[in-house]
């Protein structure tokens, strides 16, 4: 056997067995011999015991008389001697013969054969029998229980097989579980396991990335660094080492790593931020010094690292240091500094946390470009939307435009679920196309969660909930800066919600204006001043909206400038750099306990001239209220075309004529039910 056939994970030849399944790397063995594993040596060690064992067994064992017989031979005379063991009794014609025997005439392996004797027998001690013996003179010895040959080799050598067998064991676990990420096995020599895809394998590209242009024209001439590096030498540019992709959960960072891969036409090795580090220390170093050194074999290539803040994550002010993740990114900071710039070796990393990656790896040289990949627009949603219904089969009249609109805020990932949740929408009510109202529901599903239509509601909570969703949904039609109201429904979802007002914005903001937050701040408390003009107390389910409330308050206060006094002061709460007990970061005020107090009596004053702003708003439309809350209570659920007519009607004074109308309406469909 060559060295090469030596299998660094065994260097013993003892995990051996056809394992090219498992490693394709290896190379067949040579004249197609298979080492032997240990057990099948082990196994046939103790078999070839136990056939020896039979064999002298059988040699050696005199035939059994019965125990009759053999005390009758004691009378007569012709056993003299008898040996008492706790199975068998011997009997010898002489003592002689006895001393003969136990000088090892005879031979025991497991202790059921016996000494050579003249006669053999499944004896009773009894006082009877101790009596004839000694009636007759005959001389007997009782011979205790002696252990076998095997029993005293397993004696000692037992021991040391259960101490080779959990080593060893120990150790395939170990390399076992170290071989998944780069450095191998404990004796291997660091062979990269984070996964190289090769050319083609990868059926992703830019096409199929809709939503973050701009991300995408980027990577789209990292891809082109790597196929035309001479356009860009020859003029003196330099091509960038690392390319940090950063931005919320879901919003297609991953699915760019995989677009560059299926686009570049170069090795690209894919591997988790987590996969460096383990429970020894210098492993993850080790790793990726081996990543590093077999991405540079393969130049030009992309090394692509997922969820970056596992292993980069900044050492100031880190007390609960970690030897092992810090090694790991010192080597990883080495490794991106040494890069030679001609080398076409690029680094892309992925993360969601850019705050706490530590300032050496962002800078420039090490991630020369940090590629912001954020939540869509709506016109990005649209074309991802068009992307994932390419799969599904949809009635002509849906309008994906609608939908984009409606998802406000929604990550590429969200919108991917609302496409599938609307597919299974439709199996489920036994359709073969996807409609507008299986996508409505699965957006909604979506911000609200589950529909609950089975979960008992009492009457009274019922009205509760129907005045308080009215309440929200009046003050958002007459105040000037609300999110219009798209759909109003008191039918519970998710875990805790018992009815909730869908509010979806025209167009998406980026920047909101004092104004618009204190519209939004009365669109909160109007459920619970609902509550209180109809019913004359208030009960706990605008804790939520209350929340939220004082949160914007609070921000606009701290944050934003937004108070009388502390105009244009930030008034922010930061860390205070140590931990707490429950090792939690602990924040420090950086303003005196007299501006807290401020704090606290502002936010308490505007949270009640808010609310006495939306009960004279609510009173000076009750009629409306009122009117909408039984529409609730009759249909359950009010869409943004009927809410708008009622709030025209109302407006203009006039909702005694709607109700005469939606009251025709409603028998004209009942009798067309009937028929």
């Amino acid at each position: 056997m060559s060295q090469n056939d030596i299998d660094p994970n065994d260097p013993f030849g003892f995990f051996t067995g056809n394992n090219d399944k498992k490693n394709n790397n290896k190379k067949p063995k040579k004249n197609g011999q298979n080492r032997v594993p240990i057990w099948t040596l082990v196994g046939l060690f103790f078999l070839l015991l136990f056939v020896i064992s039979q064999l002298f067994a059988s040699s050696s064992q005199t035939a059994l008389i019965p125990f009759s017989e053999f005390k009758d031979r004691i009378e007569r005379g012709e056993i003299k001697y008898v040996e008492m063991g706790q199975v068998y009794f011997l009997g010898y014609v002489s003592v002689s013969q006895a001393e003969t025997a136990n000088e090892g005439t005879g031979f025991s392996l497991f202790g059921s054969s016996v000494k050579n004797s003249s006669f053999r027998t499944v004896g009773v001690l009894s006082d009877d029998f101790l009596k004839l013996l000694d009636e007759k003179k005959i001389i007997y010895s009782i011979k205790v229980k002696e252990r076998s040959f095997l029993l005293e080799i397993l004696q000692w050598i037992f021991p040391f097989i259960l101490i080779f067998g959990f080593f060893t064991l120990m150790m395939r676990r170990i390399s076992k579980n170290m071989g998944g990420g780069l450095g191998g096995g404990v004796f291997s020599q660091g062979q990269s396991a984070g996964g190289t895809i090769v050319e083609g394998k990868v059926d992703t590209r830019f096409s199929d990335v809709a939503g973050v242009d701009e991300a995408k024209e980027e990577l789209v001439e990292v891809v082109d660094f790597l196929k035309n590096p001479k356009k860009y030498t020859e003029i003196g540019g330099k091509i960038p080492r690392g390319v940090l992709l950063v931005g919320p959960p879901g919003t297609g960072k991953t699915l760019l790593a995989r677009a560059v891969a299926g686009e570049s036409g170069t090795p690209f090795f894919k591997i988790s931020g987590s996969e460096f580090v383990e429970m020894f220390v210098g492993v993850g170093a080790s790793r990726v010094r081996k990543l590093f050194k077999e991405a540079r074999e393969k130049a030009p290539c992309i090394v692509f690292i997922d969820e970056l803040d596992a292993i980069g994550k900044s050492r100031i002010n880190s007390i609960n240091s970690n030897d092992e993740r810090e090694q790991t990114l010192n080597q990883l900071l080495v490794e991106m500094d040494g890069f030679d710039a001609t080398s076409g070796l690029i680094v892309l990393a992925a993360t969601n946390r850019p705050d706490v990656l530590d300032p050496a790896i962002l800078r420039p040289g090490r991630f020369d470009r940090q590629i912001v990949v954020d939540r869509p627009d709506v016109r990005g949603r649209e074309q991802i939307l068009k992307i994932h219904a390419k799969q599904v089969k949809m009635e002509e009249n849906v309008d994906l435009n609608d939908i984009a609109k409606m998802s406000s805020g929604f990550s590429g990932a969200d919108l991917a679920n609302v496409i599938n949740e609307a597919a299974l929408m439709a199996v489920r009510s036994g359709r073969k196309l996807v409609n507008m109202d299986d996508l409505h529901e699965a957006v909604e599903k979506n911000i609200a969660g589950l529909q609950r239509k089975s979960r008992v509601i009492k009457e009274k909570e019922r009205r509760i909930v129907a005045y308080h969703e009215t309440g929200h949904a009046v003050v958002a039609a007459f105040t000037k800066g609300a999110e219009p109201v798209h759909k109003i429904s008191i039918i519970p979802r998710g875990i805790a919600a018992l009815g909730y007002t869908l509010h979806i914005p025209e167009e998406d903001n980026y920047l909101h204006t004092r104004a618009e937050m204190i519209a939004e701040v009365d669109v909160l408390l109007s459920g619970r001043a609902a509550e209180d003009i109809i019913f004359g107390e208030v009960s706990t389910g605008a804790g939520n909206d209350i929340m939220r409330a004082t949160d914007i308050i609070n921000k606009m206060l701290t944050d934003y400038g937004m108070s009388e006094k502390f105009r244009n002061v930030a008034l922010t709460q930061r860390g205070g750099g140590y931990f707490s007990r429950r090792g939690e970061p602990s924040l420090e005020r950086e303003y005196s306990e007299s501006t807290q107090e401020y704090l606290d009596t502002e936010i308490a004053r505007i949270i009640d001239e808010r609310y006495r702003a939306v009960l004279e708003l609510l009173n000076s439309k009750r009629d409306i209220v009122e009117y909408i809350a039984n529409r609730l209570l009759e249909k359950e659920v009010i869409e943004k075309a009927e809410f708008d007519e009622i709030i025209k009607y109302g407006s203009e004074g006039a909702l005694s004529r709607l109700e005469v109308s939606n009251t025709v309406s409603g028998e004209t469909e009942n009798s067309e039910i009937q028929a």
